[in-house]
């Protein structure tokens, strides 16, 4: 960064302001660790597992070594594999996409609500057949995607439903948690998100116990008691550094989300102000209880050329995500077309994400949106 120039940088995020505020709770919890030598499970993980839980509303939480790896065992948990088809989101991180095909499933991409992001779910009954195993809608950018017709879908149809709430802990529809709803909910601890650890990690829950007996299960090799295995896992344990980490953190996960939350008014109002809706900016839409703000996205029809703008400006910036799935070239061999997710393929042609970390200040949201503000002014 260019702290000499006359103009104000805004990084995307900026991880080191939190820290500084907790850093003397990180360092205790990490030395705890460190004293009990107790690296892999142990009580740091299950004080984790115990918190997420009673956090998201949920019966059982299970840790594990990423939000991929949350998603990847829940599919395995339910023998989703070659033959099945798992209906989900083309505008997602891979993970979403690319655990399906691990298991040899068949990921059924369906097109997205543009005022969410989220799978829409008036597309999705179509779309099932009697091979569909699942369906695994994404709660994108912090917001819930529709759940109460993809629960009647799900049990008019005997599907499992796995909620990729990666970007979305503490996120409510409708007065319920994500991840409390369907019978799996997979969170990610990755450094960026809204709750993140000091490295990878990532948590499944559910309110079913034997849903939560074989995850625990399977992560471990599916062994039960140890050198015992009934079914073939894996290594997706949860490092104890990275739960003490995350333990601590989601003491204060509540006040960061009111602080992302009063970010994006305070968002809402500059764009309102500035006339920018008006021309061509459009502003993110919440249709649910709670939206966390794990991301801030504006959509613009010239979003590569203000992406151009805001970087020689030093303001960060990112796109979520450029090339949707169906369109990826691993996943060639589906045969989607350009043009059959259109909503998926616009937005990600448009959407840019703001900065919206707890702690950007009003100088800073002031000098994002007069960019911005810049930009359309010279654009007509």
């Amino acid at each position: 960064m260019h702290n000499k120039d006359t103009a104000m940088n805004v990084p995307l995020l900026d991880l080191k302001a939190q820290h500084a505020s907790i850093a003397d709770e990180i360092n205790l919890a990490v030395a705890d660790v460190f004293a009990s030598q107790v690296f892999i499970g142990g009580p740091h993980v299950l004080a984790c597992e115990k918190a997420v839980a009673a956090y998201s509303a949920c019966a059982h939480a299970i840790g594990v070594s990423s939000g991929t790896d949350a998603l990847l065992v829940a599919l395995m948990a339910e023998n989703i594999g070659p033959g099945d088809e798992v209906i989900t989101s083309p505008y997602t991180f891979f993970a979403t996409g690319g655990c399906v095909a691990r298991v040899g499933a068949t990921p059924v991409f369906v097109d997205i609500d543009p005022d969410t992001f989220n799978l829409n779910p008036e597309l999705v009954a179509a779309r099932i057949t009697s091979k569909t195993r699942a369906l695994m809608p994404v709660h994108l950018y912090g917001q819930m995607a529709d759940m109460d017709p993809l629960l009647a879908l799900a049990q008019k149809h005997n599907l499992v439903l796995i909620e990729d709430a990666a970007q979305a802990i503490g996120a409510e529809y409708k007065g319920r948690r994500a991840g409390s709803i369907g019978h799996y909910g997979c969170f990610s601890f990755f450094p960026s998100k809204n709750l993140g650890g000091a490295g990878d990690g990532g948590m499944v829950v559910t309110q079913d116990p034997a849903r939560a007996e074989r995850v625990a299960m399977l992560r471990n090799h599916g062994a039960h008691p140890k050198y015992y295995h009934r079914f073939i896992g894996g290594n997706f344990r949860l490092d104890a550094l990275q739960a003490a980490v995350v333990t601590v953190k989601l003491k204060h996960l509540d006040a960061w989300t009111a602080a992302r939350q009063a970010n994006a008014r305070r968002y809402d109002r500059l764009f309102a102000d500035a006339s920018l809706p008006e021309r061509g900016i459009v502003l993110p839409r919440v249709q649910r209880d709670r939206h966390i703000f794990n991301q801030y996205v504006i959509r613009t029809p010239r979003r590569d050329a203000l992406r151009e703008f805001l970087n020689q400006r030093h303001i960060g910036n990112e796109v979520y995500y450029p090339v949707p799935l169906h369109r990826q070239e691993c996943f060639a061999y589906l045969g989607y077309q350009p043009g059959s997710c259109p909503e998926s393929e616009r937005a990600a042609a448009e959407s840019l994400a703001l900065p919206i970390y707890p702690e950007v200040s009003d100088a800073q949201a002031r000098t994002v949106v007069d960019a911005i503000r810049d930009f359309c002014t010279a654009a007509h």
